[in-house]
């Protein structure tokens, strides 16, 4: 099984369960892929849960919704999806799901680099919808890293490397073109102004105003970001407070704090609708000492307490089935 699960095997349990990627010789690079079938169970799991590393599904049969961070991406194959890193996730209702998987983490991309801000920028467009023609082509290349992959034959590690660079460049023409904004609650995980490409940070130097944005947006986007304040974002990227404010305002229109808000209410609601913590302790997992505080921030921020927002989410999942992931500990 190319994956592992940490923490609570209940989705309402103590923590959002985090999955990891497992290969089975260390030496060999983090990457696996196949067919929902040949991955696992972990790779239609029907709970919530998050990962470690970087999911692409390419669904060419089933019907259903696929739940990301809140948003319901109801299936319409073929479809390309990606699921980054901290995403909390889970396949709803699904019956009849085919296609591939691809699973692989951050040191998978050393040859391309570029390509981690890339999948960032694609996360904010979970599902995209090719044409027929293009769909023919994603299925023509999969199957080519497919078969690399099946033979492992020498340098098959820099072939798959390759095709996933073409797989992600192709993938961001069809975001490019792809009609409407992101799902609604999806904020822009990499903290772009409108036409920042990938590689805008390497490409201007690494103490450039869009560098240090990104590099902030990344913060935010770790497990740890929504606790830290700003001066400890700054403090940790090696400029001053000023510095980011001025940085970051201009390469995204916002003020580091607006981001910063953003990231904890997002983050807030992964805790709320997806483990058992108390208020007071997802206060304290994003920043806030005073549940009391954080409940008046919530509330002026979504309109709703944290309690009516996780009554109304469970409202609405109350009725799901969750078995563990474990084949040797399922219910009896």
């Amino acid at each position: 099984m190319p994956c592992r699960e940490l923490g609570s095997r209940d989705a309402w349990g103590a923590t959002v369960p985090l999955h990891q990627l497992q290969v089975p010789d260390p030496g060999v690079l983090p990457f696996a892929m196949g067919t929902f079938d040949t991955i696992g169970p972990l790779s239609r799991a029907e709970f919530p849960h998050r990962h470690t590393f970087h999911e692409i599904v390419f669904v060419t049969g089933g019907r259903g919704a696929h739940v990301i961070d809140l948003a319901a991406w109801t299936l319409d194959p073929p479809q390309l999806g990606i699921i980054v890193p901290g995403r909390v996730h889970h396949w709803e209702r699904v019956t009849g799901l085919d296609g591939r998987v691809i699973l692989f983490n951050d040191d998978f991309l050393l040859n391309h680099p570029e390509d981690r801000d890339a999948l960032r920028l694609l996360g904010d467009r979970p599902f995209l919808r090719p044409s027929p023609e293009a769909a023919r082509a994603i299925g023509a290349l999969l199957a080519e890293m497919d078969r690399e992959y099946q033979a492992q034959a020498p340098g098959f590690i820099s072939v798959l490397q390759a095709y996933l660079h073409v797989l992600l460049v192709r993938a961001g023409r069809l975001a490019a073109t792809a009609p409407g904004p992101p799902a609604a609650g999806q904020p822009d995980p990499a903290g772009r102004a409108p036409g920042a490409g990938p590689g805008a940070d390497t490409a201007r130097g690494s103490d450039s105003g869009a560098a240090v944005a990104l590099r902030f947006a990344r913060l935010l986007a770790g497990p740890d970001g929504p606790a830290r304040s700003v001066r400890d974002c700054a403090a940790l990227l090696g400029v001053s407070a000023g510095r980011l404010h001025q940085a970051v305002k201009e390469a995204t229109g916002r003020t580091p704090g607006a981001m910063l808000r953003q990231a904890r209410v997002l983050e807030a609601k992964r805790l709320l609708a997806g483990t058992g913590l108390t208020v007071g302790q997802v206060a304290r997992q994003t920043g806030f000492s005073d549940p009391a505080y954080f409940c008046r921030f919530f509330r002026r921020e979504t309109g709703s307490s944290p309690g009516d927002f996780r009554r109304s989410v469970r409202g609405k999942h109350h009725d799901r089935v969750l078995v563990s992931i474990d084949p040797t500990d399922q219910p009896s």
